[in-house]
């Protein structure tokens, strides 16, 4: 698959993914459909972020071996699809078979990020980003296998199943793909640094660490859950600067309400944690969802993707448009060149006719 057909791809798939999205938001709003705001949370990752993370993934950060990647992308809105309608059953065997395609997308995407990290062998930070993303998604992808079954893997109750996978979707998944896209538009302008890097480090592996700390302990937990706080807020005030640096007015502005956005929803999520550690019910699950969910959804990840795909987007026109030029001026004839064989016909037949 060409690069420019994968953007289509992707960008249509992103678009359709997004009307459907807000189709099932106005029936479940009706009451005419069996969802609330943390299964609306949910679907908006496979219907609207994925192939908005794809489409900026394969900017920045390409997969060495891309047929993996190509049959994935062709896949996932067909195997999203069956996801909205896993949420029309009770969970079960049959309920969960509707959920495996995602599954094995996301694996898939899981197994071309892997192999693309041995074979860059850590190239830039920004390709380290990019590869834990994918395999991020494969451990979003079980977890919504084990909600969809209804299985409660070490005592844990709807709806902290589907919120690990929610987690695991835009924590893992999005955040990394923005701190890759960081990444490579500071190297770009030359400004990475020892601490940028920590902090795009931070970002991608410290989401394994929180899912950890609900099995390991409550400290484990509410440590990890800070430091991930701390180390997206500081990618997101690193964004912002970032921002300023953009070519594009558009990007500029999708970008800085990215950032604003996650400032304030994971200073609700450390609040969260803080509270559950002390066993106070400063903020519930659902009012975590409607708020801390959908800033950083609807605000830091999906505005984010927009704004560097803007960005690079054009980047990669701009460099087009350059190699267009370079190689008309290479094609086109020199007008000189058309005057010196001018003269050389017309004194070769006077030399003929002297000689005649």
């Amino acid at each position: 698959m060409k690069s420019h057909t994968r953007e289509h791809w992707d960008r249509n798939s992103a678009l359709l993914g997004a009307l459907i999205w807000f189709a099932l938001a106005g029936l479940a709003g009706a009451g005419r459909a069996p969802l609330g705001v943390i299964e609306l949370l949910f679907l908006f990752a496979p219907l609207v972020i994925v192939p908005l993370g794809l489409a900026l993934a394969g900017a920045i950060a390409p997969v060495s071996i891309p047929s993996l990647e190509d049959a994935a992308r062709i896949a996932q809105p067909f195997a999203a699809l069956l996801v909205v309608a896993s949420f029309w059953f009770t969970p079960g065997p049959w309920t969960a078979a509707l959920a495996l395609p995602w599954a094995l997308m996301c694996a898939a995407l899981a197994a071309s990020g892997v192999l693309n990290l041995l074979a860059s062998r850590l190239r830039s930070v920004a390709d380290f980003a990019a590869g834990v993303a994918r395999a991020d998604l494969a451990i979003a992808a079980a977890w919504l296998l084990v909600s969809r079954f209804g299985f409660r893997p070490l005592g844990f109750q709807e709806p902290i199943v589907l919120l690990t996978a929610v987690h695991f979707h835009f924590t893992g998944f999005g955040a990394s793909i923005l701190a890759s896209a960081a990444a490579a538009f500071a190297a770009k302008i030359g400004r990475n640094n020892r601490l940028t890097s920590a902090i795009v480090i931070l970002v991608a592996l410290l989401p394994f660490l929180l899912a950890a700390g609900f099995v390991l302990s409550p400290a484990v937990k509410v440590f990890a859950a800070t430091m991930l706080s701390l180390s997206v807020i500081a990618m997101a005030l690193w964004q912002l600067a970032l921002a300023g640096r953009t070519a594009n007015w558009t990007s500029r502005g999708y970008l800085a309400l990215s950032s604003l956005s996650v400032m304030a929803g994971m200073t609700l999520a450390a609040v969260y944690a803080i509270g559950d550690w002390l066993g106070e019910t400063w903020l519930t699950i659902p009012r975590m969802a409607s708020t801390h969910g959908l800033l950083n959804g609807l605000g830091f990840v999906m505005l984010g993707m927009l704004g560097w795909l803007v960005e690079f987007r054009g980047q990669a026109n701009t460099a087009k448009r350059v190699h267009s030029t370079a190689s008309d001026s290479v094609a086109r004839p020199n007008p000189g060149f058309g005057v010196e064989n001018s003269l050389v016909r017309h004194r070769s037949r006077r030399s003929t006719h002297y000689a005649k």
